[in-house]
């Protein structure tokens, strides 16, 4: 069973503890065992707290869950564009799958809570088809499957 972490920011604590739960039942439908969950104060801090669960041999994959909301300046879009970022790019150092299920930035009050299930499984969803994925290039001329329940 592959081993998985999930990082959760506390700046929307409620609305994280709907994603939460819809991304620990993804992982159980997927066949991923939640190895660690932490907590984090807001979406700055995830890229730091992912790197270090990629560097353990222990942990195959992360999910992050958040929120940006939109805010009266560009701060919730530039700190969207520095976070994501820098997440693809621990991705690609690490060679270890994040699945992102980060609402907005940007995102309006009323549009969360529609999105908050959706995202935590299409995050999980997404991490679990690239762990599938891992041997890409390895095997030449060998298909790969992506589907996500083969047959």
């Amino acid at each position: 069973m592959r081993q998985i972490a999930i990082i959760a920011t506390a700046f929307h604590k409620t609305h994280m503890d709907t994603m939460l739960e819809a991304a620990r039942s993804s992982s159980k439908d997927l066949g991923l065992n939640i190895a660690q969950e932490v907590w984090v104060p807001g979406c700055l801090e995830t890229p730091l707290a992912v790197k270090r669960l990629l560097r353990l041999e222990t942990i195959d994959g992360v999910v992050v869950l958040g929120i940006i909301e939109r805010g009266e300046t560009k701060h919730g879009m530039v700190m969207g564009k520095t976070v994501i970022n820098a997440l693809i790019q621990l991705q690609l150092e690490h060679m270890k799958p994040i699945g992102i299920g980060i609402l907005g930035p940007d995102i309006l009050p009323d549009q969360i809570a529609p999105r908050l299930k959706p995202y935590a499984k299409g995050a999980v969803e997404a991490l679990s088809d690239m762990l599938r994925l891992e041997n890409i290039g390895n095997k030449p001329n060998e298909r790969q499957n992506t589907e996500r329940h083969p047959k």
